[in-house]
C-alpha cells in the first residue's frame, strides 16, 4: 500500500509553479535580448534628460542660492532606504518643452504612509506651469484620489507659463478644485512653500489642510510688487507682501513658520506622523511573499522585436508573480487570451495576458465571465497587453465578434475592482481597449520599451489608406499613381511607427511611465500596496446590458 502526500489540516492548497521554455542561450532570446537593451540605453537617455532639468547652468545658479533640488526635496522628505516610484518622468517628450514639464510627481512612505508626492523643478523656467506641467499634476491629483493616498506638494513655481496661458488658464482651475476635493474626502492635503507660490499658485497653500512656509524664501501672492503698483498705485515689498513671516504672524495662511528648507521638510514629516492614517487593507506579512522561481533577468528575451511575432505570456507572469505559482482559468478556451490567479507581493490579482495576439468572441466571453468573477472576489486585474485587437473577417462578424467584444469592454468600464495595466508589446485597435487602456481608467498603466499602440500597425493602416485612394480613383475612371501610392505609404507607415512608440505616448501621459521589464515585479508591488491604501469591493452586479 502507498501513502499519498498530504498537508497540514487547514494549510491552503499551493497552486502549481508554471514552467518555462526560455533557453538564456537560444539565439532567438540572445537577439530579443540585444533588441531591448538597445532601447532601454535610449530610454535613459531620455530619463537623463528629465533629470537634468533646467540644465546645468541653472541647476548651478539655483544651488548658489542655497536651495535643494526637487529630487533632493524628495529625498530627504521619504523615509530612509524606501523606494520612490516617479510616475510620468517623460512627461512633455517630443514638445517643445523640457521633458518631464518641470514637475517631480511619484509615490513614496512618509512616516509609514504611502504618500502622493508632487515636486516643482525650479530650475526649469523658475518651475512655471506649462500645458503638459498640468497634465501631469491632474494625473498626480487623480491617482490619489482613486486610491486615498495623502497629498504632499513641495511648491516653487512662478505660476502658469504666461506664453502658454491660452492652454493653461481656463483648464489649471481643475488643480484647485482637486485640492479641496481630496480635503472633502477626507484625504490629507499638505504644501511645503520652498519659494515662489504666486498668482493662480497661491491657492495651493491656500487649498492644502497643512501649510508649511520657508523663512525668507517664501512668497506667497495674488499679485507682487509690480502688479500691486501697477493695479494699486501702492509700494510694497515681496516680505511685507507674502513673506513667511507675515503669513505666519499676520495673515495665518502659514501654519509652520520653518528655519530653512531641512527644518520644513522635518516639519511636513511631522504633520504626516499626525494624521492618523491608516490603510483600508493590511501590507500582507513578509513571511507571505515567495520570490519568483525565475530570474526577472530573462523578462529581457521574452518579447521579440518583431511584435507580429508570437510569444506565451506565461513566461512573464512565471517571473513577475509569487513563486510563479498561477492558477489558470478556462485554460483550454480561448486560448488567445490567458487568465488565471496568482499572488503578487502577497497581494491577490486576477492576471489577463494576451498570448497570439488576436482576440475572438471565445476571448471575449472568457474576459467577460473572468472579469465578473474578480469583481465577486474583489481581486485586483492585471492586464498584460500584446493584442493586435478583434478579429475581423465575414466568418468572425457573423459569428458575432462585435457583440462579443463589447462584452469583454462593457465588462472593463465597469468593472469597479482597481485595474494595472501593462504594455508588453503590441496594443493596437479596441484590443487597447478591451484591455483597459488609457481611457479606461486603470489605476495604474505602464509600458516596456519594446511596446507599440495606436489605432493598427503601420502597415495595415497605410495599406487601408492606400486601398480606399485606389477605389476612389477606379469609381472616378481615373488612373491610380503607383509611384505617388507607394511614396504615401511609406510616409504614414513612417509617421504612425513613430507615434505608436512608448516614448512618444509616455510623453502625452498615455501612461504613467516606461518602465525596465526587470522592474515590473517591484512596479506593481509598489502600486498594489497604494492600491489596497483605499477599500478594494467589486462590482456587484452592476454592468451594463450584455448583449448575449
Amino acid at each position: 500500500m502507498t501513502s499519498t502526500p498530504s498537508r497540514s489540516p487547514g494549510a491552503p492548497a499551493v497552486p502549481a509553479a508554471l514552467p518555462t521554455a526560455v533557453d538564456p542561450r537560444a539565439e532567438a532570446y540572445t537577439a530579443r535580448r540585444e533588441a531591448l537593451l538597445t532601447k532601454l540605453g535610449a530610454l535613459a537617455d531620455e530619463h537623463a534628460k528629465a533629470l537634468a532639468g533646467g540644465g546645468e547652468k541653472y541647476v548651478e545658479r539655483h544651488r548658489g542660492r542655497g536651495k535643494l533640488l526637487a529630487r533632493e526635496r524628495i529625498e530627504l522628505l521619504l523615509d530612509p532606504d524606501t523606494p520612490f516610484l516617479e510616475l510620468s518622468p517623460l512627461a512633455g517628450w517630443g514638445s517643445d518643452y523640457t521633458v518631464g514639464a518641470s514637475l517631480v510627481t511619484g509615490i513614496g512612505v512618509i512616516e509609514g504612509v504611502e504618500c502622493l508626492i508632487t515636486a516643482n523643478d525650479p530650475t526649469v523656467r523658475g518651475g512655471a506651469s506649462n500645458p503638459w506641467t498640468l497634465k501631469k499634476a491632474l494625473r498626480a491629483n487623480e491617482i490619489a484620489r482613486a486610491n486615498r493616498l495623502p497629498c504632499v506638494s513641495l511648491v516653487e513655481s512662478g505660476g502658469a507659463d504666461l506664453p502658454s496661458q491660452k492652454e493653461i488658464f481656463i483648464p489649471g482651475g481643475a488643480l484647485f478644485r482637486d485640492l479641496t476635493r481630496l480635503s472633502e474626502a477626507g484625504i490629507p492635503t499638505v504644501a511645503v512653500v520652498f519659494g515662489n507660490s504666486t498668482a493662480g499658485g497661491a491657492y495651493i497653500p491656500g487649498m492644502s489642510d497643512h501649510t508649511v512656509m520657508v523663512k525668507e524664501r517664501a512668497k506667497v501672492f495674488l499679485g507682487g510688487p509690480p502688479l500691486v503698483k501697477m493695479a494699486t498705485g501702492e509700494d510694497a515689498d515681496d516680505e511685507e507682501l507674502g513673506g513667511a513671516a507675515m503669513h505666519a504672524r499676520t495673515s495665518g495662511l502659514a501654519d509652520h513658520f520653518a528655519a530653512d528648507e531641512y527644518d520644513a521638510l522635518r516639519r511636513a514629516r511631522r504633520i504626516v506622523a499626525r494624521l492618523n492614517w491608516r490603510k483600508a487593507h493590511p501590507d500582507p506579512p513578509p513571511e507571505t511573499v515567495r520570490e519568483p522561481l525565475y530570474d526577472p533577468e530573462e523578462l529581457l528575451g521574452i518579447v521579440p522585436a518583431d511584435l507580429k511575432e508570437p510569444f506565451d505570456p506565461r513566461e512573464v507572469v512565471a517571473r513577475i508573480v509569487d513563486g510563479s505559482a498561477f492558477d489558470e482559468f478556462k485554460p483550454l478556451y480561448g486560448a488567445s487570451l490567458v487568465t488565471g490567479w496568482a499572488r503578487l507581493h502577497g497581494y491577490p490579482v486576477g492576471v489577463l495576458a494576451n498570448a497570439q495576439g488576436v482576440l475572438f468572441s471565445e476571448e471575449s466571453q472568457k474576459a467577460t465571465q473572468f472579469i465578473q468573477l474578480a469583481n465577486q472576489r474583489d481581486i485586483p486585474l492585471l492586464f498584460l497587453h500584446n493584442t493586435t485587437g478583434y478579429m475581423v473577417g465575414t466568418e468572425y462578424e457573423q459569428g458575432g465578434i462585435v457583440k462579443h467584444g463589447s462584452m469583454m469592454i462593457n465588462a472593463v468600464s465597469n468593472s469597479k475592482v482597481p485595474h494595472l495595466s501593462v504594455l508588453m508589446g503590441a496594443s493596437y485597435g479596441a484590443g487597447h481597449y478591451g484591455m483597459c487602456g488609457r481611457a479606461y481608467e486603470p489605476r495604474f498603466l505602464f509600458a516596456w520599451p519594446s511596446a507599440k499602440s495606436a489605432v493598427m500597425g503601420p502597415q495595415q493602416l497605410a495599406g487601408v489608406l492606400s486601398l480606399v485612394m485606389r477605389e476612389s480613383a477606379a469609381a472616378k475612371g481615373k488612373p491610380f499613381d503607383e509611384e505617388a501610392d507607394a511614396g504615401l505609404r511609406a510616409m504614414v507607415e513612417q509617421q504612425v511607427e513613430s507615434e505608436s512608440l512608448p516614448m512618444f505616448l509616455s510623453g502625452r501621459l498615455y501612461d504613467d511611465g516606461v518602465i525596465d521589464p526587470r522592474d515590473t515585479r517591484t512596479v506593481l508591488g509598489l502600486c498594489l500596496s497604494a492600491i489596497h491604501t483605499a477599500p478594494v469591493r467589486g462590482a456587484r452586479g452592476g454592468f451594463g446590458i450584455f448583449r448575449m
